[in-house]
This record gives C-alpha cells, sequence and structure tokens, in this order.
C-alpha cells in the first residue's frame, strides 16, 4: 500500500494563484499526452506517485485527454485509478483540474462550451476520475458558436452546485478574457486561473497584455508547455529534425529556420551553464520569475526528467545582466 513521504512538502515552492486562497507548486504535473489506454499503468502510477512525494500536490488533466493513440476521456480513467485507490486518502491535499471545450464525442454536444456540453463535461469527469468534485474545472477554448455569457454562467452554476471549487478559462484571446473576467466578477465567480501556452522563446502572451490583465484583475496565469514540446532542452541543441512535431501556438517559432532558432537554444544554453542549470532548468525559471505565473505544468513519464525539472526551484532568481542578456537573445 503507498504511503507519502512525511517530508514531502519540506522543497516545495508554493504560490497563490492571484488574490485567491488557492495554492498551487510552482511546478505542475500535466497528463495531456502517453497517459490514455494505451499507457502501461503501472510506470505512469509511480511517475505520478513519486511527483507527489516530490511535493507536486497538483495534477492537470482534461476531459479529451487520451486522444493520442488511445480513446478520448482514457487520462482520466487511468488517473481515476490512481486516485481512487493510492491516492485516496491524501484527496484533501491535492488540487484536480480538468477541463472541457475539444471534441469529445460525436454530435454538436461534443464540442464547445455551451451549458450542456459543460455540465455533461464535468459530470462525465467526475465519474471517469471517481471524484465528487474537481479543485479546478476550465473552458478549455474559447467557443464562438456560443455566447461567452452562457458559458460564464455555466462555469458559475458548476461551482454553486460543489462540482468545482475554482474555475479557470484556457486559450482565449486577451480580448475574450476580458470579457470573461467582467462577467466572472459580476457574477462573484470564484475565477483564478487562465491556463494558456507559454515558454521563454513564446512573447505572445506578454505581448498581447494578458499578463497584465490578469495582475490587474487579481487572477494568475499557469503555463502549458512550458519547455515547448522539449525544445527548451538539450535534445535539439545539434538540430531540429524534420518531423518535429510544434504545437500550433508555437509555430512562429520556426519562422526564421529552423537553423536560427538552434542558434539561439545554444545561447540560451550557454547562459543556463553559467547559471549553473540545464537549458529545461533556465527555461522554467524564466517563467516563474513573474509572480503572476502560479505554475508551470511539465508533461514527463520520466521520473529522471521530472527531478531533472524539480531543480529549476533551487534557482529562481535572475540578476539585471541576466535578464537584459535573455530578454536581448529573445527578442
Amino acid at each position: 500500500m503507498y504511503k507519502a513521504l512525511e517530508n514531502r512538502y519540506e522543497q516545495a515552492t508554493i504560490r497563490h494563484a492571484g488574490n485567491s486562497g488557492l495554492m498551487l507548486p510552482a511546478i505542475s504535473l500535466g497528463l495531456w499526452r502517453q497517459y490514455g489506454s494505451n499507457a502501461p499503468l503501472n510506470d505512469r502510477r509511480e511517475v505520478i506517485l513519486h511527483a507527489f512525494d516530490k511535493g507536486i500536490f497538483h495534477f492537470d488533466v482534461a476531459n479529451n485527454y487520451g486522444n493520442d493513440g488511445s480513446e478520448f476521456g482514457s487520462t482520466e480513467n487511468l488517473f481515476g485509478q490512481i486516485l481512487s485507490q493510492e491516492l485516496k486518502a491524501y484527496r484533501n491535499e491535492l488540487v484536480i483540474s480538468t477541463k472541457a471545450g475539444y471534441e469529445i464525442h460525436d454530435g454538436p454536444y461534443g464540442i464547445g462550451t455551451s451549458r450542456k456540453s459543460l455540465f455533461q463535461g464535468i459530470n462525465d469527469s467526475l465519474k471517469r476520475l471517481q471524484l465528487d468534485y474537481v479543485d479546478i474545472y476550465y473552458a478549455h477554448r474559447f467557443d464562438a458558436a456560443t455566447p461567452i455569457e452562457e458559458t460564464v454562467r455555466a462555469l458559475d452554476d458548476i461551482v454553486r452546485q460543489g462540482k468545482a471549487l475554482y474555475v479557470g478559462i484556457s486559450n482565449y484571446e486577451t480580448v475574450q478574457a476580458k470579457e470573461a473576467i467582467q462577467l466572472f466578477k459580476d457574477l462573484g465567480t470564484p475565477f483564478v486561473l487562465d491556463q494558456m501556452s507559454m515558454n521563454m522563446l513564446n512573447t505572445q502572451v506578454d505581448d498581447s497584455g494578458l499578463t497584465e490583465l490578469l495582475q490587474k484583475n487579481g487572477a494568475a496565469l499557469i503555463a502549458y508547455g512550458p519547455l515547448a514540446e522539449g525544445l527548451l532542452s538539450n535534445r535539439y541543441l545539434e538540430g531540429i529534425p524534420d518531423n518535429f512535431r510544434i504545437h500550433h501556438t508555437n509555430r512562429e517559432l520556426l519562422a526564421d529556420g529552423e537553423a536560427a532558432l538552434v542558434v539561439k537554444l545554444k545561447a540560451l544554453n550557454e547562459l543556463a551553464l553559467e547559471r549553473g542549470q540545464t537549458l529545461s532548468q533556465l527555461a522554467l525559471a524564466w517563467l516563474l520569475r513573474d509572480p503572476v505565473v502560479a505554475s508551470v505544468i511539465i508533461g514527463t513519464t520520466s521520473i529522471e526528467h521530472l527531478d531533472d525539472n524539480l531543480k529549476a526551484l533551487e534557482q529562481l532568481e535572475f540578476s539585471d545582466e541576466e535578464q537584459i542578456k535573455i530578454t536581448e537573445l529573445l527578442h
């Protein structure tokens, strides 16, 4: 029987989500890829339990995760088994988030953030996760086919029914986020997080004014893809293969060609080495230097990679000179 390490919080870095009482580990674990029905359950269980032993108490899923060669929803099923068995005794310590909005089943209500889709989504997610509630429930994307008022009201009602404690939005443009935030304020909804694709190479979130918007409204950012599908690691310092799968939010990174990006990666790696860090650790620390960023969501199936990423928390400070050098490299 699993028993969590007693000293699991000793080295944890914990941050508030904006002005709310919601606290998150600075590094969270996301189960987007390779945690579906085709994944080896025992291996994934080891990674998840190891993460918890290391002070990672926030786990991020979505109702459509598991579609990478598996089946929609299968990631929640896999994680639900671990939650109901090994982690059941620790439920009050955990922050579990899930989302709805991308395709989950056939028909018009299998996609989008209509009231019907969101309520079906949360009810089905709770069954798969074997939980009574989730801590954070997101609208996974902006749905142009549904009035934003309907989406916001549905999220508010889901909280009032006790099926989620907090709500968030994900993949909303700044103008859409601004409208949603005002509606949440009017209803008194506990809106706390905006989950966006964010890494040190992709400055779109800052450039769009989203960071400033969230700060003004007492909310926080949570970054997915903080290592840009592994680009911000030592894996591609000698070149990026032609078949590299880049997330659609990061396609602009290759606008000047792969060779130009590799030059930039090598320069960042040199700066990381000067700080006594790996490129991945530098990339995570760079995002976390901003207090608006409550947490970064890493995705890994390797305990070794997880531990390596956690070492980023040992050095989150940047000198003025380092910030100038990095900013010049990124622009």
